[in-house]
């Protein structure tokens, strides 16, 4: 029988728990708006895309993190119903049920009942309570999230506190509500003027990615015939955003650069995860 010291336990322990994550308090940070106004006057009923929101939030409760759901004004979320399809699971529909089942045991879409806060809460409570920012996708941030000045103030803070943020699809389009100008800017977009680059951002230079135009292209029919007023890529890059896409449409790309950490479409969802997990590896 082999007999251990006090001294070789505790080492062993050490490894063990040096390999595991920290317990972290993460921020799930959603639109609260179920519509996106498109050009004209048609409108996109809209939300958060399930799997982009679903899967992180699984990845992340599994690793051992606490999660604090979040909403500009603290109303539940709605999931866009085309994003109830096992396509963006893979083809898996166990897969795809699991992850509802899980939705609707954490109560987040639930009128009533919701465990969301506001931003405004948030900040009562005090940034410095939360180690990262996750926001999914869906057109929904389209509406809110990009000239909030609670976000933005938020993404300011763990901007310079190098905090991870992390983003994916439409989500990095919140990160425009950082601008000085933020309803300015998208207020132009919008009504399609010649926008000019801000004079300032904190993300100017920052490699990113975002849903791209392509894909835009490419999924109109999701929108019923209706055309955006513009699209993330070009907003981010107008901004000062170095964007990158993946080869082909639809596949992962997840872009990595100093706090920040953001994925192109609904496949980069499970990567965006892991990324973020990573970061709090010991």
């Amino acid at each position: 029988m082999k007999i251990f010291t006090k001294s070789v336990l505790a080492s062993l322990i050490f490894v063990a728990s040096s390999q595991m994550a920290i317990a972290e308090n993460i921020l799930v940070v959603m639109s609260d708006k179920d519509q996106l106004k498109l050009k004209g006057t048609d409108i996109y009923q809209t939300g958060f895309y399930l799997n982009e929101l679903m899967q992180p939030v699984k990845l992340l409760l599994d690793a051992g993190h606490t999660l604090t759901f979040v909403t500009p004004t603290g109303l539940a979320p709605t999931m866009d119903k085309i994003s109830d399809n096992a396509m963006f699971f893979n083809g898996n529909e166990k897969a795809l049920q699991a992850h509802k089942t899980l939705l609707k045991s954490l109560k987040l879409v639930d009128r009533i009942e919701s465990p969301v806060i506001s931003l405004n809460r948030v900040k009562q409570i005090g940034y410095d309570h939360f180690d990262a920012i996750y926001v999914p996708g869906g057109h929904a941030p389209m509406n809110d999230l990009l000239k909030d000045k609670n976000m933005g103030a938020l993404l300011t803070y763990f901007h310079n506190n190098q905090k991870v943020t992390a983003l994916v699809c439409h989500g990095p389009i919140a990160l425009l509500s950082t601008l000085p100008n933020a309803a300015q800017f998208v207020a132009s977009l919008e009504a399609g003027e010649n926008t000019k680059k801000p004079s300032s951002w904190i993300y100017n230079g920052y490699k990113m990615t975002a849903f791209s135009n392509a894909e835009e292209e490419a999924g109109k029919a999701w929108l019923g015939g209706g055309e955006m007023k513009f699209y993330p890529q070009s907003a981010l890059q107008l901004a000062g955003g170095q964007y990158s896409q993946s080869a082909e449409v639809w596949h992962s790309n997840v872009v990595i650069d100093r706090e920040l950490i953001t994925g192109q479409n609904p496949a980069s969802a499970t990567n965006v995860a892991l990324a973020l997990i990573k970061r709090f590896e010991k």
